[in-house]
């Protein structure tokens, strides 16, 4: 009930934090806008060819009476119709996110610098983000309509697909409507999309508390537009609680003139003896001779040079 309680509230955030910043609510519409006129056009199109859809699927009952005939034709063009009108439900977040990815990943960045702790996106084009995006919504819906298929069929369950059904339905939509809107805040953590799925299967009522009343206000199509800008930006709170981004260690400033240094960041330096002011050297005894007087300095034999001697190989 706790994470139920929190989902719910990074919900009711994420509108705050857009009606704070106005710029950014009217910025975040315009992929939504745009695809909103889309999703429009082609209900009204499902609208009307529900019935001709639904009497190609049972030519068998063509001979049956116009009672059950049309009894079964009706029930089974409302289920196309409501099963279009789900599919767009689970489809539009991910087609808004594609359209609008560079639109969302400002918003997110936005989200991250006014509360702190911005990640550092991964470095790549643009066009890859792209494919990425395109890639991970493709995986939300094929898990999405697998579920899809398997409510539809349990709803000619009696009694079971008219209270149980729709339940689940709404959990199953809430869960990938919170998978989708998390993806591009989780996208800048470097979180890949099967770890994104692991995440909020270990935090189901979060995701339940943030994507089941989004499913149940995307119902009505101007919510949808007003409310998913407020959307994106409580998806990425929600984000920061299930991967919160470590703050990076401060590194080692100079400070600034007239800003006295932290004196725990001075590292401390062992004392060492001044070797500046030298002592005076002793005299050296061995400066002076200890033998003032040559004893041999007047030595006569010494002093006389003596005659050189005749050289024996030269001759005179």
């Amino acid at each position: 009930m706790r994470d139920l309680a929190a989902g719910l509230g990074y919900l009711a955030k994420g509108q705050k934090w857009v009606a704070r910043h106005g710029r950014w609510w009217a910025f975040g519409m315009i992929p939504a806008l745009i695809t909103l006129a889309g999703y429009v056009v082609a209900l009204f199109l499902l609208g009307g060819w529900a019935g001709d859809i639904a009497a190609w699927a049972t030519p068998f009952a063509d001979h049956w009476t116009s009672f059950w005939q049309d009894l079964l034709r009706t029930t089974l063009a409302a289920l196309v119709f409501v099963g279009g009108l789900l599919l767009s439900v689970l489809t539009f977040t991910a087609v808004t996110l594609l359209v609008g990815q560079p639109f969302y990943e400002e918003l997110c960045e936005k989200v991250d610098e006014t509360e702190g702790g911005a990640p550092t996106p991964p470095d790549v084009p643009l066009w890859r983000e792209l494919v990425v995006a395109a890639l991970d919504s493709l995986f939300v819906l094929v898990r999405a309509g697998g579920f899809g298929v398997l409510l539809f069929a349990a709803g000619f369950v009696p009694v079971v697909g008219q209270t149980v059904v729709p339940v689940l339905g709404f959990l199953v939509s809430g869960f990938f409507l919170t998978l989708e809107l998390t993806s591009v805040a989780l996208q800048r953590r470097g979180v890949p999309q099967k770890e994104r799925l692991g995440l909020l299967r270990g935090r189901l009522g979060l995701a339940f508390g943030f994507g089941v009343p989004l499913v149940l206000g995307f119902l009505v199509p101007l919510v949808t537009v007003v409310a998913m800008p407020g959307a994106v930006a409580g998806a990425t709170l929600l984000a920061r609680d299930l991967v919160p981004v470590e703050e990076e260690p401060a590194t080692d400033e100079e400070p600034e003139e007239g800003e006295s240094p932290d004196p725990a960041a001075v590292p401390e330096v062992p004392d060492v003896p001044e070797y500046r002011a030298q002592r005076p050297a002793a005299a050296n005894p061995y400066a002076e001779s200890p033998y003032p007087d040559n004893p041999y300095a007047n030595d006569a034999h010494a002093a006389a040079p003596r005659p050189a001697e005749p050289n024996p190989y030269r001759s005179a």
